[in-house]
């Protein structure tokens, strides 16, 4: 007689005990910031240090400005075409107008380089690491406010040697710094927008080249906004440059100016430039 089998059940299984939730730690918004403002000042050193290896830049970009005061700046001096408030000489005039130019002629091609570190791959590597697109953006805009502010030194130093009177009061020389870097912040970030919208250095090359002599030529950099024409000014007064120039000659050589919505033109602008160039940048290292 066959023994019939045995089946054993198995006892069910015990539900999960339910996973605990990790509780959420909130940053602290000073730590936040201070984290954010250290990896953008990492950045920027990171670009400055460019500048110890390879110097040509900062020689060969010097002589601009030197042949707008000594021909240029001169010429008009001599022949009194420009009439200018009692006790300022055109040369005055002109020497904030040309360091302001500088910091144009260096930031306006800062998005070259940024698309020629996406051409080699290093763009790629920052977008996967955990610091902000802003920051990125924000550290390499400072990092051209800086090369400006060593080119306006230049400048000065020029001016000084032609005899130019500027102003020694060091909060004013800080704050004509701070203008000059937030400016040129701002031109760089747009030259960056610009990258994320051609995604080529020719096409890049090509409009910067468009806008830059349009910018000068329409701001206050040479010559007083009510000897423009009308259709000059309306440009000039949307012209964030003119802005800027403005608030260099009110600090460097007590021109009369409106400082407080000079500041705030440039800042805004400066603001709206990372904010733009930080949408762009995945497109453009995404190409």
């Amino acid at each position: 007689m066959k023994k019939e089998a045995s089946v054993t059940y198995a006892a069910p299984a015990a539900p999960p005990a339910a996973s605990a939730e990790l509780p959420v730690v909130q940053e602290n918004p000073v730590a936040a910031l201070r984290r954010l403002a250290s990896r953008i000042g990492t950045l920027c050193w990171v670009e400055l240090r460019k500048i110890r290896h390879d110097r040509t830049e900062l020689y060969t970009r010097a002589i601009q400005p030197a042949l707008w005061l000594l021909i240029y700046g001169e010429v008009f001096t001599r022949i009194h075409a420009i009439r200018l408030p009692k006790g300022i000489s055109y040369l005055a005039y002109l020497t904030p107008g040309i360091m302001a130019q500088s910091a144009l002629f260096i930031a306006i091609f800062y998005g070259i380089q940024i698309i020629w570190e996406r051409d080699a791959g290093v763009l790629t590597k920052l977008m996967v690491t955990p610091t902000p697109r802003s920051a990125l953006i924000t550290g390499k805009a400072f990092a051209a406010g800086v090369r400006s502010l060593i080119q306006g030194v230049v400048v000065v130093i020029l001016a000084a040697i032609l005899g130019v009177s500027l102003t020694h009061n060091p909060l004013k020389l800080i704050g004509a710094a701070i203008f000059l870097v937030l400016g040129s912040a701002f031109f760089a970030c747009l030259s960056m927008s610009i990258a994320g919208i051609a995604l080529a250095r020719d096409r890049l090359m090509g409009i910067g080249q468009a806008i830059t002599m349009p910018l000068f030529f329409s701001s206050s950099a040479l010559y007083p906004a009510y000897l423009m024409p009308g259709w000059l000014q309306a440009i000039s007064k949307v012209n964030p440059l003119t802005y800027q120039i403005d608030g260099l000659r009110g600090l460097l050589i007590g021109y009369s100016t409106t400082m407080w919505l000079d500041a705030v033109v440039v800042v805004g602008a400066m603001i709206a430039s990372i904010t733009c160039a930080s949408l762009l940048l995945p497109r453009l290292a995404n190409r």
